[in-house]
């Protein structure tokens, strides 16, 4: 596919704070494209995002979307969040303007090789992993995507023998169907629902979610966790060679554990390479994702060594399962990026200590009968708040019966949860923030709430 981007009229539909928004118009307006940027957002709110846009010839259309801007342009560049249904798409689509994605534009321009990483949870740890293991080799390796850095301003540099690790969302899986394109080495993490504020049901999220193995090619590479129902499921729909992974059972194609030992078995190759107990990032969840990343890896052409001094020294992601500090024998730990139920609830198990939960937030239409089920039976005490609040707590009264704990609490802001959950700590407990719910009715985002948590902290 050839792009000619000199002095087309495009209009870019979303601008966001996570980087896509940005580096698609970075990249349009460097190659001589007339761009305009729309977002129902207003200045103030995207400031992060303008301000990188500094001195570029782009014009804004802010707080609401013009229909011109659709009818009128030579190309409509749509971000990730926006919503299938818009009114803006479907006016392009009548007057015969062609739409694509920053995603889409990186694909098919993008010389190098792609691993790109899914899943409902651990997408970005898993990331992040592969992407670390392969900079200890000698090829030059570029991590981006949903991860909040957009690759396209690099294009120029990407070389064919270097490799790209890609976070990919169901959003930009979606997006890249419609290109008719999928990673050469594609790496699913897990299935649960998510996003049910945006997909009618968890079918068409599913769906999305396949787009990553849709395209492959019989040389291409899908790796699975074996210990997801819904993954393993997958495999009739492989038009490639499967590679699985799992934390409880043994392989003869992919990754697993044995005792303290992590097993690889690629392409007839075998290692075994003894690093469970040295591994930092705690929860049995970690170890799926460690698998994962040290799968693709080794794929890819790393070494065990690369791989063992990778995971070893891995001290995990800020905002995800991270520990901010010891005080008088509590820990704190943020994880404010468990923006589903299911993420949290591998949090709250990833502890042998007594655990006060902060927990909601933004209703994404997520499911919390099962979270409610882990809080009652995993937690001491459990502090609510946001839009789910009431929803939640009626959930663990009903999942806890008879018992007194885990006790909960209902504060109107999140400094007094913070507050209270400090107040009930004792030696040995573990404070967790672990949401389970996404960030907006009270945050930007769940950086922002993680930040302001860990603040607190450092206060204390």
């Amino acid at each position: 596919m050839q792009y000619d981007f000199k002095n087309k009229k495009i209009t870019v539909m979303g601008l966001g704070l996570f980087g896509g928004g940005v580096g698609v118009a970075q990249f349009l307006a460097r190659h001589g494209a007339r761009v305009t940027v729309t977002d129902l957002r207003n200045a103030t709110e995207l400031s992060p995002s303008i301000k990188q846009l500094e001195g570029l010839p782009i014009s804004y259309k802010l707080g609401g979307h013009c229909d011109e801007d659709f009818a009128n342009a030579d190309m409509v560049i749509v971000n990730p969040a926006v919503p299938r249904d818009s009114r803006f798409m479907r006016l392009a689509r009548n007057n015969q303007v062609p739409m694509d994605s920053e995603i889409n534009i990186f694909f098919q321009l993008c010389p190098a090789p792609i691993i790109g990483i899914t899943g409902s949870n651990g997408k970005s740890t898993t990331t992040t992993l592969t992407g670390n293991i392969l900079q200890q080799t000698q090829r030059t390796v570029w991590i981006g995507g949903n991860i909040g850095k957009s690759l396209l301003l690099h294009l120029e540099e990407i070389q064919p023998s270097d490799i790209v690790v890609l976070e990919l969302s169901s959003f930009q899986l979606e997006e890249l169907r419609n290109s008719q394109t999928s990673p050469r080495i594609s790496v699913v993490t897990n299935i649960s629902p998510n996003h049910l504020d945006r997909y009618p049901g968890m079918n068409e999220y599913i769906q999305a979610k396949k787009g990553i193995i849709a395209y492959h090619k019989p040389s291409d590479y899908a790796i699975l966790n074996y210990d997801d129902p819904e993954l393993r499921r997958w495999e009739k729909e492989c038009k490639g060679n499967v590679l699985w992974y799992s934390t409880k059972n043994r392989l003869s194609d992919g990754a697993y554990i044995d005792g303290n030992a992590m097993v690889l078995s690629v392409k007839g190759k075998a290692a075994t390479i003894p690093c469970v107990s040295n591994i930092k990032i705690p929860g049995i969840h970690n170890l799926q994702n460690i698998l994962a990343a040290a799968c693709a890896a080794y794929l890819a052409g790393a070494h065990e060594q690369h791989i063992e001094n990778t995971i070893t020294s891995f001290p995990g992601l800020e905002h995800r399962l991270e520990f901010v500090r010891n005080i008088n024998g509590v820990r704190y730990y943020n994880d404010s990026k468990a923006t589903t139920p299911e993420s949290a609830m591998a949090a709250v198990t990833a502890f042998q200590s007594p655990v006060i939960l902060i927990a909601g937030g933004y209703d994404k239409g997520s499911d919390f009968e099962e979270f409610a089920g882990v809080c009652a039976k995993h937690t001491r005490t459990v502090i609510l708040i946001g839009k789910t609040a009431k929803k939640i707590q009626e959930l663990i009264i009903l999942k806890r019966g008879q018992k007194e704990a885990p006790s909960i609490f209902t504060p109107n802001t999140f400094r007094e949860a913070f507050l209270q959950a400090t107040a009930i700590a004792k030696s040995g407990d573990v404070v967790l923030l672990s949401p389970a719910c996404a960030s907006y009715d009270m945050f930007l985002n769940y950086e922002e709430r993680g930040r302001q948590f860990k603040d607190m902290v450092s206060a204390l």
